[in-house]
């Protein structure tokens, strides 16, 4: 007897983001950050390397092969929105908008517990293959206006993911997808767990 396949798994592109390095002032320092990105109209060519016309700031720690687009639940904004509200972030009284944590693909239908490391995001024209969880790094607190927030992104799992572009081509908002399983060992919300917790003690 075959085991019950996987239930199908599947999503809608609301928007597409990119945006330029750029140096900004938050509080007294001056930060170089492309994570406030703007929305693109119109179909974009995406590449191995990513979006056309988006940059990342420290190649550290964002882009690269296996960090090509950065992807995130839409769902999450509200949320961050309220952290940050709640923590007293003042400088940032307006909403949180698509491209706001510097996210390249806002995406309706899935989140961190539903997608493992290996998942595809089947796009017919495009296959977008998941490697890790984005893990905050040192400049996210400064961004976001509050001390905590790296620490809010790991304790609540609201933290999108990376993606490599397996199969380049072009993607426009309203595209709809569907989630092709790897290996399914580990999902985005346990690897970001495992990776991030020791920054936090």
């Amino acid at each position: 007897m075959q085991p019950p396949s996987a239930p199908v798994i599947a999503g809608v592109l609301l928007s597409l983001q990119t945006g330029q390095a750029r140096p900004i002032m938050v509080g007294r320092r001056k930060l170089v950050s492309a994570i406030g990105k703007t929305v693109v109209t119109g179909s974009i060519e995406i590449g191995v390397m990513g979006l056309t016309g988006d940059e990342q700031a420290d190649l550290t720690v964002h882009g690269g092969l296996s960090k090509a687009v950065y992807a995130l639940p839409a769902e999450h904004l509200p949320w961050w929105q309220a952290r940050r509200q709640a923590e007293g972030a003042t400088m940032f009284d307006e909403a949180l908008t698509p491209g706001g944590l510097g996210e390249n693909l806002s995406l309706q239908g899935v989140s961190e517990t539903d997608l493992f490391i290996g998942d595809c995001l089947d796009f017919g024209d495009v296959l977008l293959r998941i490697t890790q969880p984005r893990e905050p790094c040192g400049k996210f607190n400064a961004v976001m206006g509050y001390a905590n927030a790296a620490k809010d992104m790991v304790q609540s799992g609201r933290c999108g993911f990376y993606l490599a572009v397996d199969k380049p081509g072009r993607l426009q908002a309203g595209a709809s997808f569907q989630v092709i399983p790897g290996h399914r060992l580990v999902s985005v919300a346990q690897a970001l767990q495992h990776k991030a917790w020791k920054h936090l003690r």
